[in-house]
């Protein structure tokens, strides 16, 4: 429920006070003048509704992730960095946390939209961490923020969906919006310097298929490498359905560029790494994937090998999450005990990270009232986030700007070498950024 008004009891029995009703004599010795209750101790104005959580149920908030199909490497990591996120970090003012069901964001703009719907459509939910895609959040996003919900996003990484960096909001941005993962205009410039600086290729094609993510991507990549001094010989477009990608890189070849930048998910980035050698013009190219091809499921390919691969610094080193005390080897020693795997996607840190973001959120925007319900203010929930600096996450140190671009930014390039030892190619770094 939301926008309830609750008075106590204290406070009616000073009304009736002041109104004259409290009988007695005029001989009564005077009425000790009672203060006024004291204000509960949190953020938010109400200007959103509040959402009471009646003693003994849950507070309620969602993951909307990719977990299904071929996308669900990418998600099913997300989904469960929730999961292990609210085990360690308890209850809420004593009060449980419940993720519910996990959703499916479908990486597509109808699945982020059919399951922002359901979500919205329970008045209780405070919260959302997802959605995997930038294509699903671009439709759910609208939603979420119009129900004064929240949504962090462990893994969007499109500019639309947050700011230009320079003051100005993405065409995409809505209010309640923000992301633990990197801004694509940084990941562009950074492998635009990795192609142009240390590689030292001054010719590039890049692909992308239409989706915010991977057009967002392939033209930050684009503008940056120009702007160092590259050429770009080859930009377009292809289906996420496409098989056949012989006629583009065929087109592509004409150009000669020397390298390849494909920000494209699976399995439309196993058919370019595929093919894309065997294009005349194109046998020594240097092949280039975006982070949504950082998943072991594309990475035990044998074309994949021999590729670089720009993703987030996975190097979390001692790194500790201030709300659970957690670092990232205790994530992954809870992780495979728990799910009998290592998570096979990059943005399991991040999912954490941003489940942690939003449990504080909620703390410090509610408050017990006099019925012993948990009430919180959906205002506050956003008025913390907002606030956030300085926030000392398993990713990094964490600041949320005025789009919603929390990240710790830190990115690296490795190179893929062995498709039998992951663990090794994931070490590999050969750049790393800023």
């Amino acid at each position: 429920m939301s926008g309830r008004l609750a008075f106590s009891g204290a406070a009616i029995a000073f009304a009736l006070l002041a109104a004259g009703c409290g009988g007695g004599s005029e001989d009564a010795e005077p009425a000790v003048t009672a203060s006024a209750p004291a204000q509960p101790d949190h953020t938010g104005d109400g200007s959103l509704g509040t959402v009471e959580v009646p003693a003994g149920e849950a507070v309620q908030i969602r993951s909307l992730n990719a977990i299904s199909a071929d996308v669900a490497a990418l998600g099913i990591p997300n989904q469960r960095g929730v999961e292990l996120a609210i085990a360690d970090y308890g209850a809420i003012r004593g009060f449980d946390v419940d993720m519910g069901t996990g959703l499916d964001d479908l990486c597509s703009a109808d699945g982020g939209q059919a399951a922002a719907q359901t979500i919205v459509a329970d008045d209780q939910v405070i919260g959302v961490i997802g959605t995997s895609c930038s294509g699903a959040a671009v439709a759910a996003s609208p939603l979420i923020s119009a129900a004064g919900m929240v949504m962090i996003s462990p893994s969007n990484t499109s500019p639309s969906l947050t700011s230009d960096l320079a003051g100005t909001p993405g065409e995409s941005y809505h209010p309640g919006y923000y992301r633990t993962s990197q801004n694509d205009l940084i990941q562009g410039e950074a492998v635009a310097r990795f192609v142009y600086e240390d590689l030292g290729l001054t010719t590039a094609a890049t692909i992308h298929d239409g989706d915010p993510y991977t057009q967002g991507l392939a033209q930050s990549f684009s503008d940056s490498y120009q702007s160092l001094g590259g050429q770009i010989v080859g930009f377009a477009g292809i289906n996420k359905e496409d098989t056949d990608m012989v006629p583009v890189l065929t087109e592509f070849a004409a150009g000669a560029p020397q390298a390849l930048f494909f920000p494209i998910f699976q399995p439309a980035g196993d058919f370019i790494a595929d093919q894309a050698p065997e294009v005349p013009g194109l046998e020594n190219t240097v092949l280039v994937a975006g982070a949504a091809l950082l998943v072991d499921s594309f990475m035990q390919l044998p074309q994949s090998e021999g590729l670089y691969i720009t993703g987030p610094d996975l190097r979390y080193g001692a790194n500790t999450n201030q709300s659970t005390g957690k670092d990232a080897e205790a994530f992954l020693t809870a992780y495979e005990a728990t799910y009998g795997s290592p998570p096979e996607g990059a943005y399991w840190a991040h999912s954490y990270d941003a489940a942690t973001l939003l449990l504080d959120a909620i703390k410090a925007a509610s408050w017990i009232n006099d019925d012993g319900a948990l009430v919180i203010d959906r205002a506050g929930v956003r008025q913390h986030l907002d606030g956030v600096t300085g926030y000392q996450g398993i990713t990094g140190t964490l600041t949320c700007d005025d789009f919603g671009d929390c990240s710790a930014a830190r990115l690296t390039v490795i190179r893929h070498d062995d498709k039998d030892d992951l663990d090794a190619s994931k070490s590999n770094i050969v750049f790393q950024y800023p």
